[in-house]
This record gives structure tokens, C-alpha cells and sequence, in this order.
């Protein structure tokens, strides 16, 4: 079968279809944002920081779910490379209100903020309306914790937040009934036919390949034929290199169409979560499961972020200040790697990340999945994130810990893990050591906070300095210590 040169997308009820065989005015990376605002009608979506945190260039996508209704999800189209909405419908705030015997109908969500007074100055109200709409959608009478969650990836300077989050209660009380509700079947079908082309999409222009294949299959081929190609699945953090760094990606990979790869299964003694999961998804699946990375991932980013993040990728980037990294250390994770020639390996995380932002991954593999064992009753494990604010930052530290007592309160076995303490996601092993078959006691958790501030060397930077960091890491397992007592 030949692959494809261009994508088709729902927008403004009709089908659009962009071709990039080399003569587009697009290249393939380019933004959603950047794709909105060339229109003439579809200037609502505002670029405010181009890197996914002030929520101004909100859009929503309906995508078709398993259950056979739609799927909506707010993202930051200013993250989202163009092909992305492949077989998608891309909603903005124009398509909201609609008109009746000449006059214009406020979408229930516009409405409340009008008569709340959510809005002042303006600019970021497009997207505080978009998230409210995915929260409109999915969520009937939401809880204030739901509607905070759904808010904040929204940055609002002036209004304050009190007006919008009372539009927001306000408005979802309807069960997502509106004037895309009696379409949504169609809309639907018309979706299922452009995915179950199920065809690969090979896109050029502006000096850029740009690869969407439709199967793991054809993606490990790919990879075996384009060793040094960027590989994307949510591009959160690829995207920042085009849109803050200004670099020029010539030959992108998107695993983002990968079905296969995004599956969960539970075991008899795991969960096997698909590398191209996205961590909202992730959060869900984790609750009353795993308790301590679902409560991780209640912070992690925003819920535009999440909807696009997917583990495999935070896993793949090797960050040092990645968030999942400390607790799949703790968790014992293992990762799944394939490639066309060599089929299946299994690896364990500690393994698999090798230096800062370097992995074990061979030239022609993917991340498939990431294996986390079920832990035992008599296993405490927690995370911790240091920053500078509760929501939407980037770690200064964290860590995850598990420990396993004997019944005389001895250490049988303990893991301490640290992000942002090193080149790469690390160990306190001397401190592990020191601990292990001692008494769990004061006096013994603070010679092993000595040990931890000199087993690492962080750097400083404008998040913290050095020291901060060391005395960060060593209090976070007094804190670990004092609740172990509580449980």
C-alpha cells in the first residue's frame, strides 16, 4: 500500500484536507496554533508563552473513543504538530456559539463567563472557554477539585480565578448536551472513516520528512531506515525545540497514531501500560492501583499537557528532572523495547537510562511498553516534588521511595531515588546501604540525610542552588521517615 501525502481533519463541520507533497505553504511540524491563526476566521486561539503554560491557545479535539462516542480533550495547540489532528475534530471558540433567526447564541460555557464577569482584558479567555468546554463535555456537576484540575493549564492576570471557576460550576450542569450533541454520531463515522483507511501518511515540505505510520509494524521499519530520526509520540518536549530553541527538525517520526501502543493490561503481578499512553489516561488507570504515581501524576503538568504526554515519551527523554523516572525506580519498572530485526527485549528502568537525556535504546528500537510489578501490602512507597509552584512547574527535586520493614522494624529492603540531583535519575545507594538491616528510627534516618547530601553533586541554577538541593534532598526523606509513622 502507499503511503499517504496528506491529512484529513474535521473543522467547522466540513472536511479539511492539507497535502504536503513539497508545495504546501506548511511544513509538517507546523503548529496547530500557527495553522489556526493563517485562517481568516479562526484568530480566537492566542500564542502567550509557546510553551504549553499559559493555556491562551487552548483548542479541543474529539477523536472516536472505544465505547463508540467521541473523546474530547483540550490541548495546547501551540505544542501540536499539524498532522497530530490527523483524523480528529479540531473545535475552537468560533465554533462554539451559533446563530438562530439572526442573533447569536452563547455556547452555555461563553454565557456563564459573561454573566460571572470571567473575563477582563480578554486575551486569555479563548482558552479558559475551550478547557471549560472539554470540562462541559466529559464532566456533569464536576466537583471544585475536577474544575480546578480542567483550569489549570489557564493563566488569567487579571480577572482572578474565583469568577471562572464559578462559570465553570455554573455552566457544566447540562450532561454535555449543546448543539454539537445531535451531530456527535455522524461526526463519529465520519472520523471512523479516515482512521480505518489505516494507512501510513509520509509528509514533506520545508525541508522536513515528517512520518505517520499507522502500525508498529511500519514505524519499526521506519526506525530501522532512519536511525537518527526524532522520534515524537505527545511531542511536549520536542516541540519546545521548534517553538523556543528555533531548530530545524528535518526527519520527525510520530508514533502519536499507534494503537498498539497504547493499551493497558493488568496481570496477576503487574500493569503493562503502552509506551504511547498519555499520562491522563495513565492518572486514571493508576487510581486505587498505584496510588503513589497516580497522586504524582495529579501534578504533573497541566491537563492539556497530560492529554498529549505519554509515559513512553517522559520515559525516552531521560530527563534528570523527569517526573515518572524517581517512581518507576522505586517501583522496580521494567521497559519493553522492539525493533524489526531483533524483536523483543526487556530491560529494567535503572538499566535502560544510561547518562543525562541518554538511554539504552538501540538506533533501530521503540519503547513499547513499561511493565510495573504489583507491590506487596507491606511496601510503602511515596513520591515527592519540590518546586517553585504546586501546579505546572518543572521539579527543582524529586524523589520516590519504597521501603520494606520486618516485623521487628528493621529495613529489608529500601529504595531512594532522585531527580534533579544529577546528570541523570539516581540512587542513594550509600544511604540504601547504611539503612538496610537497621533499625527504622530516627537516629538512623539522620545519619542517612548526611549520606545523601554528599553522595550527590547538583548543579545550581535559576530553580535552585546546589546546597538548596542537597538540604531539599535530605529533608524529603526525614519527611518519608515521620510518614511511614502515620501509616
Amino acid at each position: 500500500m502507499s503511503a499517504s501525502d496528506s491529512i484529513e481533519f474535521l473543522l467547522d463541520g466540513k472536511l479539511q484536507q492539507v497535502r504536503f507533497n513539497g508545495q504546501s505553504a506548511f511544513k509538517p511540524s507546523t503548529s496547530v496554533l500557527n495553522y489556526l491563526r493563517s485562517l481568516d476566521n479562526h484568530k480566537g486561539v492566542k500564542e502567550g508563552c509557546a510553551e504549553g503554560d499559559c493555556g491562551a491557545c487552548t483548542i479541543v479535539v474529539a477523536s472516536p473513543g472505544a465505547d463508540g462516542r467521541l473523546v474530547y480533550e483540550a490541548l495546547d495547540s501551540c505544542l501540536v504538530f499539524l498532522p497530530m489532528i490527523h483524523g480528529k475534530q479540531l473545535i475552537t471558540v468560533e465554533n462554539l456559539s451559533q446563530k438562530e433567526n439572526g442573533q447569536k447564541i452563547l455556547h452555555p460555557v461563553q454565557q456563564t463567563m459573561v454573566t460571572q464577569n470571567g473575563s477582563q482584558c480578554g486575551y486569555c479567555t479563548p482558552g479558559f472557554v475551550m478547557s471549560m468546554f472539554a470540562l462541559y463535555k466529559n464532566h456533569h456537576n464536576p466537583s471544585t477539585e475536577v474544575v480546578l484540575d480542567a483550569l489549570t493549564g489557564n493563566l488569567c492576570r487579571c480577572t482572578g480565578y474565583n469568577p471562572i471557576v464559578k462559570a465553570t460550576k455554573q455552566a457544566c450542569c447540562k450532561e454535555g448536551k449543546d448543539h454539537f450533541s445531535p451531530l456527535e454520531q455522524q461526526v463519529y463515522e465520519n472520523l471512523k472513516s479516515i482512521i480505518d483507511k489505516n494507512q501510513d501518511i509520509e509528509l514533506e515540505g520545508g525541508n522536513q520528512q515528517y512520518f505517520l505510520p499507522a502500525s508498529l509494524e511500519s514505524a519499526l521499519q521506519l526506525r530501522k531506515k532512519h536511525p537518527d530520526v526524532l522520534l515524537v509520540c505527545g511531542a511536549t518536549d520536542a516541540a519546545l525545540r521548534q517553538t523556543k530553541k528555533m531548530e530545524h527538525l528535518p526527519l520527525i517520526i510520530d508514533l502519536s497514531r499507534i494503537l498498539e501502543i497504547q493499551k493497558f493490561e493488568e496481570t496477576e503481578n503487574a500493569f503493562v501500560f503502552g509506551a504511547g499512553m498519555n499520562l491522563e489516561r495513565m492518572k486514571q488507570l493508576t487510581q486505587n492501583k498505584l496510588d503513589a504515581l497516580h497522586d504524582m501524576l495529579v501534578v504533573f503538568g497541566s491537563l492539556q499537557i497530560r492529554n498529549m504526554a505519554t509515559i513512553g515519551g517522559n520515559i525516552g527523554s531521560a530527563s534528570p528532572i523527569g517526573d515518572t523516572l524517581p517512581l518507576l525506580f522505586a517501583y522496580g519498572a521494567f521497559i519493553e523495547l522492539a525493533s524489526e530485526a531483533g524483536g523483543r527485549r526487556t530491560m529494567a528502568i535503572e538499566d535502560f537510562i544510561t547518562g543525562y537525556r541518554k538511554t539504552a535504546l538501540k538506533p533501530d528500537e521503540l519503547i513499547v511498553s513499561v511493565t510495573i510489578p504489583k507491590p506487596s501490602s507491606d511496601i510503602i512507597i511515596k513520591s515527592y516534588k519540590v518546586s517553585r509552584r504546586i501546579d505546572l512547574d518543572i521539579s527543582t527535586v524529586s524523589a520516590a521511595f519504597a521501603l520494606k520493614l520486618t516485623q521487628n522494624n528493621v529495613v529489608e529492603n529500601i529504595v531512594l531515588a532522585y531527580g534533579g540531583m544529577a546528570a541523570q535519575t539516581q540512587r542513594a545507594r550509600s544511604a540504601e546501604s547504611f539503612l538496610h538491616g537497621r533499625l527504622w528510627n530516627l537516629e538512623n534516618i539522620q545519619q542517612a540525610m548526611g549520606m545523601v547530601e554528599k553522595e550527590f553533586t547538583p548543579i545550581s541554577d535559576a530553580r535552585a542552588d546546589a546546597e538548596s538541593r542537597k538540604i531539599a534532598a535530605s529533608n524529603l526523606l526525614l519527611k518519608f521517615y515521620h510518614q511511614t509513622l502515620e501509616s
